[in-house]
């Protein structure tokens, strides 16, 4: 079957959900529901999640500060003009790029057709909906096909969504495999579920991406993905809010 872009909006399914009263949202979410605000500044005007996005959601600040950091066209050389969020979610980091106006191409995919359909509905009440194209798809099967030398593998992403190589930043926010992260000094990358560091990696060469880690992560096992004597540097950021990390972004570049 060839992947192809989404036509139109997905229809919002009853796990679409906006909560207005605390005592609608599930126990586990209860934290999360507080800090609505912070997630989707415009939380009040209909934001949709599904209960399992609620977990994964980039806070809106940083979301627009790691929008504004990731270097685009006016900031690169070979010029960059698009970004791809490989695990779009509710919307949240691909919203903020989408409001940076900094890409000629935004692309967002997402593997969860309803939780697909809340990124839409919430790109919209950005006003961003038209500036975005959506894919309804696995990110790793879609690197596949759009790194395959195979005319049968190719034949089946659509020519639409095939994009320059030496142009392209990738955006990926896994997850984590849970919260139980939090419990860890440091983050053993290689853990996470369904796909960890190296695996992550391996899917993004040979493309400039950034990869949104958890804030404890081990940096020894990000250093690793440099080659041996590689003059390649990788930047790394600890993104906070209110005087607290939330995560960290590993910078790599283009091979």
């Amino acid at each position: 079957m060839t992947l192809q872009p989404v036509k139109g909006a997905l229809p919002l399914t009853e796990k679409c959900h906006h909560y207005d009263d605390i005592n609608e949202v599930p126990w586990d979410l209860q934290k999360y529901w507080h800090q609505r605000y912070s997630i989707f500044n415009f939380y009040d005007y209909d934001i949709r999640l599904t209960d399992d996005a609620w977990f994964g959601v980039t806070p809106e600040p940083i979301a627009t500060k790691i929008a504004k950091d990731i270097r685009s066209h006016n900031h690169s050389t070979p010029r960059k003009d698009t970004i791809i969020d490989l695990f779009a979610g509710a919307g949240g980091n691909t919203i903020a790029f989408a409001l940076s106006e900094k890409w000629d191409r935004v692309i967002g995919i997402e593997k969860d057709a309803a939780t697909l359909a809340c990124a839409q509905h919430n790109a919209a009440v950005y006003g961003v909906a038209d500036a975005i194209t959506w894919v309804h798809g696995d990110s790793l099967d879609f690197l596949a096909r759009l790194k395959s030398t195979n005319p049968k593998s190719q034949g089946k992403l659509d020519p639409s969504l095939r994009v320059d190589f030496s142009k392209t930043v990738l955006f990926a926010s896994p997850p984590w495999g849970g919260v139980s992260y939090r419990g860890q000094d440091v983050f053993d990358l290689s853990t996470m579920e369904p796909y960890n560091l190296e695996t992550l990696h391996e899917a993004c060469r040979p493309m400039e991406h950034a990869l949104f880690l958890p804030r404890t992560s081990d940096l020894r096992q990000i250093a690793e993905l440099v080659p041996d004597g590689d003059n390649s540097k990788v930047e790394v950021v600890q993104y906070c809010m209110e005087g607290a990390s939330k995560a960290m972004v590993a910078y790599m570049p283009a091979e």
